[in-house]
């Protein structure tokens, strides 16, 4: 049931199984304080302990590529829009994309302002777009900043950040703001899928020591539009795109991806005039983890009691005596 039928009332007799269980979850992790309901659907804040298990997670998921020799970056989850058009996102997720607008206006336009809103009106029309747009993906900032010849054997890089998606959801699994870490290689074509390759199989394992029933599957973005169905036709016929997925709600549904092994092709490398030495397009591949989304399912899979999960998870982790 979408977001929109549970707006109008719909009764509870007509909502399914995933959508009780769902709820149930929800009301679960708010009731443990784990989450704080932010007033809008897929908008929380994080308690300290939750954002404790987003740390150790991120520092787990960097532990597995330890002998990569990552270079570490951290960017704002705000991107500027000449960057944000280059990656071509708006182009294929105008549904989770979103701009920053800013008042740009005169003291009199400022006035309008103030009295629709006082009055109850729409007030946004007195905005225009301003030049940023947040981060949909972490490794987005990343690309301009590459623009050139790489090196020989390319590069590797540990991001971490927050980004925004509009797609808002009473699914705690589904946020629309939350946190990846991302490992990302620029470089040759044969590098750049080996390196997916290879790396999505320590990611399922890292998974995997943290007792999740993690499971790789070939998938697709959501594209928008005719057109993103041909895509995502092919994206899956070239396996483009594969997701590690866990069963947080049994067999109710096919299962929630809280991570991914993306192979871009030259699609940055084109777009940000990014190149190898020998003058071709750079490739690229990412492996996202979701930061979120494995705490969550750590928490679905063990319990809201965190010291009371299985002994080799914390260990795993490196969660020792907290304060409480």
């Amino acid at each position: 049931m979408s977001e929109a039928s549970m707006a109008h009332g719909e009764s509870a007799e007509s909502r399914s199984e995933l959508d009780v269980a769902r709820d149930e979850f929800r009301a679960e992790v708010l009731a443990a304080g784990l989450l704080v309901d932010a007033g809008q659907p897929g908008l929380y804040g994080r308690s300290g302990l939750f954002d404790d298990l987003v740390d150790a997670v991120r520092s787990h998921a960097a532990r597995q590529y330890s002998d990569q020799h990552a270079e570490r970056l951290r960017f704002a989850p705000v991107i500027s829009r000449a960057e944000f058009e280059k990656t071509d996102y708006i182009v294929s997720f105008p549904q989770l994309s979103a701009t920053v607008n800013g008042f740009f206006g005169t003291p009199a336009e400022h006035e309008k302002l103030v009295a629709a809103r006082a009055e109850g009106q729409a007030w946004d029309s007195w905005l225009s777009p301003a030049e940023t747009a947040l981060v949909p993906a972490v490794c987005h900032p990343l690309y301009e900043r590459l623009r050139g010849t790489l090196p020989e054997g390319g590069r590797t890089f540990d991001l971490t950040g927050f980004c925004f998606r509009h797609e808002p959801s009473r699914d705690p699994m589904r946020l629309q703001v939350f946190r990846m870490q991302e490992f990302v290689f620029a470089g040759d074509a044969a590098a750049a899928r080996s390196f997916r390759d290879d790396m999505c199989q320590r990611q399922i394992a890292g998974l995997r020591l943290l007792g999740l029933d993690a499971q790789l599957v070939a998938a697709n973005d959501p594209f928008f539009g005719r057109t993103g169905r041909f895509l995502a036709r092919n994206q899956i016929a070239d396996e483009a795109k594969l997701e590690v997925v866990v069963k947080i709600y049994g067999d109710l549904d096919e299962g929630t991806a809280v991570a991914s092994a993306n192979q871009h092709g030259d699609h940055f490398g084109t777009a940000f005039d990014i190149k190898n030495p020998g003058g071709t397009p750079a490739h690229s591949a990412c492996l996202g983890w979701g930061l979120e989304r494995i705490v969550l399912a750590l928490i679905r899979t063990h319990g809201t009691n965190v010291d009371s999960w299985p002994a080799a998870v914390l260990t795993e982790l490196r969660l020792g005596a907290r304060p409480q």
